[in-house]
């Protein structure tokens, strides 16, 4: 693996430092706003319930260790997680099709319908954050912002920082 140095020498070090530094202001910004949406659903469901509920709902019922594995989070975070999806009835437990002694998480109808309303939150504030941006655009932020995780998590498994990689937590 490349040591930093050897990295550096190939990028304008101006380019890195600002490429950083609008990193660190977008993380400061998404913290600030959580990117929650706007309406009433704003800022309703943190990041882990709505990355966890939108795992669920995109790949259907898996166990806790899976979801995990998934994820890029040890099995005791997603339990602690999951707890309070299942107290309030977003996330249901069932009995393993294929094995009756494991048990595994799925989305409720309720959990879907809160998740599509927070989705419809969230679109509305991309939509208004990229209001003048063109089609094109969108797309291109999206690919590179996408390529950016898949790479940051690489990396961070690497440094043993992290889970899997391509891991969302």
């Amino acid at each position: 693996m490349p040591t930093s140095s050897d990295m550096t020498t190939h990028t304008d070090p101006a380019l890195l430092d600002a490429l950083q530094h609008q990193v660190a202001v977008f993380a400061r910004r998404a913290e600030q706003s959580r990117l929650g949406g706007v309406g009433q659903a704003r800022n309703s469901m943190d990041r882990a319930a709505y990355l966890l509920l939108n795992r669920l709902d995109q790949e259907g019922p898996m166990g806790v260790k899976a979801l995990a594995a998934g994820m890029g989070i040890d099995s005791s975070t997603v339990t602690r997680q999951v707890a309070p999806l299942v107290d309030s009835g977003l996330v249901s437990r069932a009995t393993h099709p294929e094995d009756g002694r494991a048990v595994v998480l799925q989305l409720s109808e309720r959990g879907h319908s809160r998740l599509e309303e927070v989705r419809a939150s969230r679109r509305a504030l991309m939509a208004m954050v990229t209001e003048d941006w063109s089609e094109e655009e969108r797309d291109a932020f999206c690919t590179l912002l996408t390529r950016f995780n898949t790479s940051l998590a690489t990396v961070a498994t690497s440094l043993g920082a992290v889970g899997p990689a391509g891991a969302v937590s």
